[in-house]
């Protein structure tokens, strides 16, 4: 009988078998009685935690807004725009709001009908990667397998919101796991619906979704036992797939006038093809493009600065980091212990796909130098989950394979784990401070029961050995779980900032999700709620005290107070949390700001995505429309998104997400007022957009041909209980005998 730990006496004929199952494994074409009953169980505990309280959470506004625009106008749902009236699109390609809007067209609008896709979307990953395991490594690792994924901190946070990365994965690890089959099956459907799924992926996120692509193309060219000749008409056919499957989208827009379209969101020029190659494309690895530069810019802000170290640090490590240890330390051992096996061999060709979807993702999110949440991080976790279940499995065979030179490597993974998990869980100082000494306690038994049973064969001692691996995978996963279950059975919120999901308690980095409360670096602010991150490095707090932010931003009773006090932000104000003239109070992303306040200093407010609304001056503006297309013209996309929320009309966002958007031009607004289709507009001081001469010739024009909207003429009056504020000559009214 072959050892564990001797794959060179094997041959071809035997390769599937490789490594031998565990002794107490069932046959490969019999699943165990308890197989089904574990994934449907993990599948259970996976939708609790994604939907429990989920009507308390805080969705993104931004994407919530598309997805209602899409429901009023089928053209705001093919081009993914964030209002009804097409002026602007997400700065996305809108396959993940088709499939939300489809939903809510079918089911009305709301949060249930939004999020269902989303859910069903991240049961059927766990479902997908279960089905890749168990081809290969079995039952067992699978069930490891979509255990880690479903109880991934990160992806139980953004599976709980409303922004595409869900979807994404879904599509992503489908496509992965086609790819695998085409490989064993050497059938060419499933390499044609993998290319598909990695195009459709590319329609979610755009070249995020190809960042696996790489590990499927060197799997597929190596492993695959079809001849060199067919391998490249099947690899020419599944470019052509790829291709169509990822630029239907570009190509139909690009079709359309651009006088017919939206502006596309992102871009600086109003093309898909600008927003491809820039703002989501090398924009987010290289920095610039609207995201922020080097470094500390637009990455820094969210996920820490950019190096090799950064999966590890204080924003990204409870995240995502638990089981990435074990994980390289399980592709390294599996691909030893793969040693000569031959060329075709499906566990080796599995450890390869998987191992480089980890590996690429981990330099990618690591190196990027542009805009990185935290959230982009779950694209990590199948990668995880694969490895810990398939390679630990592997692990598990070669510690009880009686070879001394392996009788080490499983515990030391198991150690090295459960250091790293008191590390992280240390770090959450005040947090469930009973948790890191029983993670500590239960390793070092369960190492300890590994070693003393090891070669346990029956009766107690197998027991025991049994009990040592159950504790093994609970203080491995004791962490992970704390941190998973915040999101969903959190006071308030949910545990959920829509604009930067997170999950567990706050860290010293700033970006913690729920119970971050009044702690340094909480998200926002303890009493009143969590606030929101913005780009530029600040923050829009909802409550008392906030604390600091990586990009400098920090908020408590809605005020901002980058670098500890008062001057000017990173990259301009936000939309909330200041004085000021704009919706939320503040200036653009872009844009420079000064001073603290409360939150409101317009229609929109400065809590939650876009915060409250001036429900005064919307009744004012609602009145007084005219039977204009849009009923206001705002300078961010954020500002625009609650207003379309909380009025159920479309509202213009001129500068877009980041503030820098070139989606208005004088020349437009003068085009829009003279026909009737907007009559306010929303000024404030410092110029909309920052300090760019077309956001400047626009105010000057407006403030010249204006009339300026009275507090008084709406009777606005600052509500009790909240930090709303009269505003002043921040609306203007425009109408057609203005424009000369």
């Amino acid at each position: 009988m072959t050892s564990a730990t001797d794959p060179h006496s094997r041959t071809e004929t035997v390769s599937a078998d490789w490594p031998p199952p565990a002794p107490t494994a069932a046959p490969p074409d019999k699943a165990p009685r308890w197989s089904l009953p574990a994934l449907l169980a993990i599948l259970v505990l996976a939708g609790v935690l994604y939907g429990w309280n989920l009507s308390g959470n805080s969705l993104n506004s931004f994407y919530s807004a598309a997805i209602y625009s899409g429901t009023q106008s089928w053209k705001a749902w093919f081009f993914g725009s964030l209002d009804a009236g097409n002026f602007l699109t997400v700065d996305k390609p809108p396959f993940a709001l088709m499939v939300m809007g489809l939903s809510c067209r079918v089911f009305g609008f709301g949060t249930w009908q939004m999020m269902a896709p989303e859910i069903a979307a991240a049961l059927g990953t766990i479902w997908i990667l279960h089905s890749s395991v168990k081809r290969v490594f079995g039952h067992v690792a699978a069930t490891v397998a979509a255990l880690v994924l479903a109880l991934t901190p990160i992806t139980v946070a953004i599976n709980r919101d409303n922004n595409p990365d869900t979807i994404l994965v879904l599509l992503m690890v489908g496509g992965a796991a086609l790819a695998l089959r085409a490989v064993r099956t050497d059938r060419l459907l499933p390499l044609i619906g993998s290319a598909v799924l990695f195009g459709l992926a590319f329609n979610t996120k755009m070249l995020q979704g190809y960042i696996a692509l790489p590990a499927v193309f060197a799997v597929y060219v190596y492993a695959s036992k079809l001849g060199w000749k067919k391998k490249v008409v099947n690899l020419a056919l599944a470019a052509v797939a790829l291709a169509v499957s990822s630029f239907w989208w570009a190509a139909a827009v690009s079709l359309v006038p651009a006088d017919d379209r939206p502006y596309i969101g992102g871009s600086t020029d109003g093309s898909a093809w600008n927003l491809i190659m820039g703002y989501n494309g090398l924009g987010r690895v290289l920095g610039g493009e609207g995201n922020g530069g080097g470094g500390g810019g637009g990455g820094g802000t969210f996920a820490g600065t950019a190096g090799i170290g950064r999966m590890f640090n204080e924003i990204l490590g409870g995240q995502i980091s638990w089981l990435i240890p074990f994980a390289f330390l399980a592709l390294t051992a599996g691909l030893v212990l793969c040693g000569r096996a031959p060329r075709t061999d499906p566990t080796r060709a599995a450890l390869v796909l998987w191992g480089g979807w980890l590996v690429l993702h981990y330099l990618t999110f690591a190196m990027a130098e542009g805009t990185m949440h935290p959230y982009y991080t779950t694209a990590l976790a199948p990668g995880i989950a694969a490895l810990c279940g398939g390679g630990g499995v592997m692990l598990w065979r070669a510690f009880r394979g009686g070879d001394a030179r392996w009788s080490w490597v499983l515990p030391a993974g198991l150690a090295v784990t459960g250091v790293w998990a008191i590390v992280l869980l240390r770090r959450a100082t005040g947090w469930n401070t009973w948790l890191w000494p029983v993670v500590g306690v239960v390793t070092v038994l369960a190492i300890v029961g590994l070693s003393v049973f090891r070669t346990a064969a029956s009766g107690t001692r197998l027991r025991l050995l049994g009990v040592s691996v159950a504790a093994a995978i609970v203080a491995a996963l004791a962490g992970p779980t704390a941190y998973a279950a915040s999101p969903a059975f959190s006071a308030g919120t949910g545990g959920m900032g829509g604009t930067n999901p997170t999950a567990g308690p706050s860290t010293g980095g700033g970006m913690g999700g729920p119970g971050g409360g009044g702690g340094r670096g909480g998200f926002g602010g303890g009493n009143g709620g969590p606030g929101d991150q913005l780009p530029g490095g600040t923050q829009r707090g909802s409550g008392q005290g906030g604390g600091e932010l990586p990009g400098g931003g920090g908020g408590g009773n809605g005020q901002m107070q980058p670098g500890g006090g008062n001057g000017e932000l990173p990259q301009g104000g936000a939309p909330g949390g200041m004085n000021g003239e704009f919706p939320g109070g503040g200036t653009p992303p872009d844009g420079t700001g000064t001073g603290t306040g409360t939150a409101r200093g317009g229609p929109g407010g400065g809590g939650g995505m876009g915060g409250s609304v001036d429900s005064a001056l919307i009744s004012y503006l609602e009145k007084h429309q005219d039977g204009a297309k849009w009923l206001l013209a705002v300078s961010n996309s954020q500002s625009a998104g609650q207003l379309i929320l909380s009025t159920h009309k479309p509202v213009i966002s001129m500068w877009g997400f980041t503030g820098t958007d070139q989606a208005m031009t004088l020349a437009k607004l003068k085009e829009l007022v003279k026909k009737g289709e907007l009559h306010y507009i929303q000024l404030g001081g410092g110029g909309m957009g920052g300090n760019s001469s077309l956001s400047q010739e626009i105010t000057s024009w407006v403030q010249k041909n204006g009339t300026a909207v009275k507090a008084s003429d709406y009777g606005t009056t600052a509500s009790s209980g909240s930090t709303s504020q009269t505003t002043t000559s921040t609306i203007y009214r425009l109408d057609p005998s203005d424009v000369t």
